[in-house]
């Protein structure tokens, strides 16, 4: 194992070298949130595949191929889904608003008055979301050190705070570049051929299994349409997403390198399933189906293969996690607590340093939840049940209907918000109740309230269309680099 570590050792210090060289070009505010804006496609295509396709991704994508078969693959197969309609329907108009959070697009559209109440439900979405993705260090430290749980979430958590904290989107930016080039050789080029392979090919692992192992829809049609719900519609609204499409240099970039990422997540979702088939025929019986990741890759895999798969997973489970640590502190930072406070802009060296110490202060906070916290599955569906129940409709209808007002938001954000915390107590968190129908009920009163209110002030919509035609955005940039490619 000593070239694996090697490795592994390798990869980690190379993620604080790139969060080191991030800093030097985090200068601005638009620099340290959202990479200057400056990103091509090739950067953006790979960045955006890379914050998507995390450990639940792969860990779990794996875990589900080896418990359903081939349709195992749905879960991460509607992340892509999401993103492509995101990327097509949706992208361009969201990075010429040049804001940085959810939220701020939600008072331009609505006229204010929505921020605070919509940045703590995505607040408490992305620090979940940061926490469940540092939890998974645990799992992968345990297969490469034998490390104790709290030791391995204190070191992985380190190391993505360190370079998050120096760099910011810059960092996470450079690092995700890695991160996707590591799982692709990993995942895709590696692992995925040697399982097969491992297991007989095809021919064989359809001689070994049940047929219902080879049926795109054996995992379930509630259970796909619930994958729907929750990762299609939560792609199009989460701030972890949205403020890499903020990160686009422009239009196209947005569209087409977002396209580009869909598709390959798509892809990432046939492997996992494919090779977490491949693991039922080698170990028919393991105790949990997330184990089957980690066993083919222990048992199966040459020395130095091996680590660089683990690399894979544990640049899964980093990138996801970088990206949710930069959202929730945004969101922290801007639509909570300046908005709290009320003071007026700073300088741009200022905003840089608060920026930072929000990161650092969120990374912290997150390291401690997740050393306190145990289900990460719960903790992930009462996310996501948040986000798709309180805040799809407000966004999605400031974006496709002109009738809607604040009021119908806020209301739909209140209603829906309290619509799935009460079903989950009520049915359990891990039901599916909550989200069909906080969203209903969300949907309701934000049609009903919009309709009884005032419609929004025209000078406020002429406002927010000149801001969708990318016309009249108040952010400058005093300086000027090549486009990153």
């Amino acid at each position: 194992m000593a070239v694996d570590y090697t490795v592994i050792v390798v990869y980690l210090a190379g993620m604080l070298a790139m969060g080191w060289w991030g800093m030097r070009r985090a200068r601005s505010k638009s620099d340290f949130l959202v990479a200057g804006r400056r990103l091509g496609p090739a950067m953006y295509s790979g960045t955006m595949a890379a914050i998507v396709l995390g450990g639940a991704s792969t860990i779990g994508g794996v875990g589900l191929g080896y418990q359903y078969g081939l349709s195992g693959a749905w879960m991460v197969f509607t992340i892509g889904l999401g993103l492509l309609a995101l990327s097509v329907f949706f992208s361009a108009r969201i990075a010429r608003l040049k804001v940085y959070t959810v939220s701020e697009m939600l008072d331009l559209r609505y006229g204010g008055r929505a921020g605070v109440i919509s940045g703590v439900v995505m607040w408490a979405y992305t620090l979940m979301l940061a926490v469940t993705s540092t939890i998974a260090y645990a799992t992968i430290f345990d297969v490469l050190f034998d490390m104790n749980r709290t030791l391995a979430i204190v070191l992985g958590g380190s190391i993505v705070v360190a370079y998050s904290t120096l760099g910011g989107m810059w960092s996470i930016t450079l690092t995700d570049m890695v991160q996707f080039v590591v799982k692709t050789i990993g995942v895709l080029l590696l692992l995925l051929p040697i399982a097969v392979v491992k297991a007989g090919g095809f021919g064989e692992m359809r001689a070994k299994l049940p047929t219902s192992y080879f049926d795109p829809l054996g995992i379930g049609g509630e259970t796909i349409f619930t994958y729907v719900l929750i990762y299609t519609f939560g792609m199009l609204i989460g701030q972890d997403i949205w403020q890499r499409v903020f990160t686009a240099r422009g239009d196209r970039t947005a569209k087409w390198g977002g396209t580009v990422a869909g598709t390959y997540c798509l892809a990432y979702a046939l492997a996992g399933a494919v090779i977490g088939t491949a693991a039922k025929v080698l170990y028919p019986h393991l105790g949990s189906p997330d184990d089957a990741f980690a066993t083919i890759v222990k048992d199966e895999l040459p020395v130095g293969v091996r680590g660089l798969v683990l690399a894979a997973a544990l640049a899964a489970v980093m990138s996801t996690s970088s990206g949710a640590l930069i959202a929730c502190a945004t969101v922290a930072n801007n639509d909570i607590w300046s908005r709290i406070r009320g003071k007026a802009r700073s300088g741009e060296h200022e905003e840089v340093r608060g920026n930072r110490a929000f990161i650092l202060i969120m990374g912290l906070g997150v390291i401690g939840t997740a050393i306190a916290l145990n289900n990460v599955v719960e903790a992930l569906t009462v996310a996501y049940n948040l986000l798709v129940g309180g805040l799809l409709v407000p966004i999605l209808g400031g974006l496709l209907w002109k009738r809607g007002t604040v009021h119908g938001a806020l209301a739909s954000v209140v209603v829906g918000g309290l619509a799935v915390i009460g079903l989950m107590a009520g049915y359990g968190i891990l039901a599916n109740e909550p989200v069909y129908y906080g969203l209903l009920s969300s949907l309701a009163a934000y049609v009903v309230v919009s309709l009884a209110t005032r419609p929004t002030d025209e000078t406020v919509l002429a406002a927010w269309r000149e801001r969708l035609a990318g016309r009249g955005t108040p952010e400058l940039e005093s300086e000027r680099v090549p486009a990153a490619q």
